[in-house]
């Protein structure tokens, strides 16, 4: 028979960096995890504050972030498998470089916290298996793919490591309504950020009258917003309406083995300072479905990192930034 689990509430803790303040009524000691306090809660207390602490506390930084990514090095648009996974490779491989990352959702992680179909195991084809096990991931081998036992075990992990690095912000409920455009030096069009507004703010332009969006500067977006769908394939549907692109392909049906390939091999600067990859990518070449099996999402995101560095750099070369 396990051992009874067993919590003290110890006397209160002084610490001399609060100004000698006891802090609450004490803190929990814990041998094995909480099961009961055995009537110890009793005399618990938190420590005190007003309301008006947290309201500062919650504000301060969030509009401090807004100052300082309001010009930013690269915008990641949507918080997907696709988009965490450039955010995290661009991160870790360049962490002097301010990352913004854009989501319409309240959560983050878009399609990949379940499996398929409500299914719960998450497929990946290798070698996608590589960044699993760079991401400390457990999985079984299953010869030609791998499987995670529940697909919130890669998105909670992958999204925890993101939003750890100092140089990444994440802005969920916000929806990116626009893209700012540049003349280029042949008269194209070159992206130069994004045009922003909270999400529940974008949804209501109908009905309310004008609100105005926000905006961020950046040399490189990077666009993962999906397929079609109310917030899907964005970015593209946007080239298209500003006819810097003629058409997009649309995305065919499901082809496991066709599709994967073809979307990391074809994520890439769509137009100067856009790289697109991900789902969002097949409404573009007309790429097939893959359905549940995300090893594509994340090398494409392995992909888009790499893109990004290279145009980011060709900006700075060129003193354009």
């Amino acid at each position: 028979m396990a051992p009874a689990v067993t919590i003290d509430v110890v006397e209160p803790t002084t610490l001399p960096h609060k100004g000698g303040v006891p802090v609450g009524n004490g803190k929990l000691r814990a041998n094995g995890g909480v099961e009961t306090a055995d009537g110890k809660w009793k005399d618990f207390t938190f420590h005190p504050i007003r309301e008006s602490q947290v309201a500062r506390a919650m504000a301060r930084r969030y509009f401090n972030d807004l100052d300082t990514y309001a010009e930013s090095d690269i915008v990641i648009v949507g918080a997907g498998s696709c988009g965490l996974s450039t955010a995290y490779t661009l991160a870790k491989a360049r962490p002097d470089l301010k990352i913004a990352i854009i989501e319409a959702s309240v959560s983050p992680g878009g399609g990949a916290w379940l499996g398929g179909q409500l299914f719960s195991a998450m497929v990946m084809r290798k070698p996608a298996d590589k960044f699993l096990s760079d991401l400390g991931i457990p999985f079984e081998d299953e010869g030609a793919y791998v499987v995670v036992k529940h697909a919130a075990l890669f998105t909670s992990t992958l999204l925890s490591k993101v939003l750890a690095f100092p140089n990444v912000k994440l802005f969920n409920a916000t929806s990116v309504e626009d893209l700012i455009t540049r003349r280029d030096e042949s008269g194209g069009i070159r992206i130069a950020g994004v045009v922003t507004n909270w999400t529940l703010v974008a949804m209501h332009h109908d009905d309310q009258s004008c609100m105005d969006p926000s905006t961020i500067n950046a040399p490189v977006i990077i666009s993962t917003t999906g397929h079609d769908g109310p917030f899907g394939a964005f970015s593209v549907k946007r080239l298209v309406s500003m006819q810097a692109l003629e058409k997009l392909g649309g995305m065919r049906g499901l082809d496991m083995n066709t599709a994967e390939d073809a979307i990391v091999k074809g994520t890439r600067e769509i137009v100067p300072g856009l790289i697109v990859g991900g789902m969002e990518l097949s409404e573009v070449d007309g790429a097939n479905r893959m359905g549940p099996t995300f090893g594509a999402m994340a090398l494409s995101g392995v992909k888009a990192a790499e893109e990004a560095l290279a145009v980011f750099e060709l900006r700075q070369k060129q003193n354009a930034i």
